[in-house]
């Protein structure tokens, strides 16, 4: 069995006027996490030092390192991505902002590429702030996307046992139906099921899917995505790669009766239909994963703060969370390797299962 080490976890510190280098401070500042991992914040120790006088309560220490070669592994370590002197506004928003979060993103991610770290941990981004030339896109799902050559992944938010995965991403509400297709959904159905197997431990997840329209399209009266789109492409997915997708299922009451506690993840059909019930029930707590990478990514699920940036009252529970996610994710998929690294080969006979009318999960509106 492959000896599982203590992993390296690096941290892209966000826009340095939110609250992004405070709940890194406040999450490392508890040396047993040392015990679980080696970080490396990307980005500058007088930034850190900065938000650090704010924290008196929180005893956080740390090396400096100049080479990602010397890493300290009993120690928190800050690569200095930049030298010069920067003026730090918490809760405004500028242009340095943007521009070293960018430099603290690209570098970190350069590290996960070239194996130097095992695991990021993005702190918030502004979408807007970020802009430029080197860097057009929505939010850090596109660009990891884009950066390490992935022909589709997912964003998945990850809290305990719920797990909601979105078709479409951060588009216009009045975009959002034009995601709806067969192609799509059984793209996004494909990676949430091998994730769940590989990165989550789960043999034979069931999947849930949502309907696009109120009721599910209530038999084609309020729209006809739901027949002539999700049923196929749901019966297709099961059929053809035995994924066990059921649905679609009316939005609004699978998440309001907890229907979602009978699968392994849910898909939603646009960005608000998942993360509003989300980010209800996982009470701050969630975490934003990308499914679909061979590198291991994750992020607290909200966004700068602004409003309460530099005040020392941030609530740093889903970055951690973000980092035990990613940890666990490491540990599984080294287990999941060793387990499939010499299968038997053995003649199975696949029953079809019709995905809308399994009695199993079969859930009234």
């Amino acid at each position: 069995m492959t000896e599982i080490k203590k992993p390296i976890v690096g941290f892209s510190i966000g826009d340095i006027n939110g609250i992004g280098l405070e709940i890194i401070i406040k999450s490392l500042g508890d040396n047993r996490i040392l015990d679980i991992c080696t970080p490396i914040i990307f980005g500058n120790n007088k930034c850190v030092n900065f938000y650090k006088k704010s924290l008196a309560d929180t005893p956080f220490q740390y090396q400096i390192i100049k080479e990602l070669s010397k890493i300290h592994t009993k120690s928190v370590n800050i690569y200095n991505c930049w030298e010069e002197e920067i003026l730090i506004t918490p809760g405004q928003l500028n242009e340095s902002g943007g521009q070293y979060a960018r430099e603290s993103l690209l570098a970190a991610t350069n590290a996960l590429k070239e194996g130097i770290i095992d695991i990021l941990v993005t702190a918030p981004i502004h979408k807007s702030n970020i802009q430029h030339e080197s860097f057009s896109f929505t939010g850090h799902t596109p660009f990891l996307k884009s950066y390490f050559e992935i022909d589709e992944v997912v964003m998945l938010m990850v809290a305990e046992n719920m797990r909601v995965a979105v078709l479409s991403e951060h588009v216009p509400i009045s975009e959002a139906a034009k995601y709806v297709t067969e192609a799509n959904i059984s793209k996004k159905l494909e990676i949430i099921n091998n994730s769940l197997k590989r990165d989550f431990g789960i043999d034979r997840p069931k999947i849930a899917v949502l309907g696009l329209n109120p009721h599910a399209g209530d038999e084609g009266l309020v729209g006809r995505e739901e027949l002539d789109v999700i049923v196929p492409a749901i019966r297709n997915i099961n059929n053809s790669k035995g994924i066990l997708a059921f649905g679609p299922y009316s939005a609004d009451a699978f998440f309001a009766k907890g229907h979602y506690q009978q699968f392994d993840a849910v898909l939603a059909m646009y960005h608000d239909q998942g993360l509003i019930p989300f980010k209800s029930l996982a009470i701050g707590e969630g975490v934003n994963y990308t499914a679909g990478m061979p590198v291991i990514r994750t992020s607290p699920d909200h966004g700068t703060a602004f409003d309460i940036a530099g005040q020392g009252v941030a609530n740093h529970l889903s970055l951690l969370e973000s980092v035990y996610l990613g940890i666990d994710v490491l540990q599984q998929r080294t287990r999941y390797a060793d387990n499939h690294a010499n299968p038997m080969v053995k003649r199975t006979h696949q029953k079809s299962i019709n995905p809308v009318h399994e009695a199993e999960v079969n859930l009234p509106d």
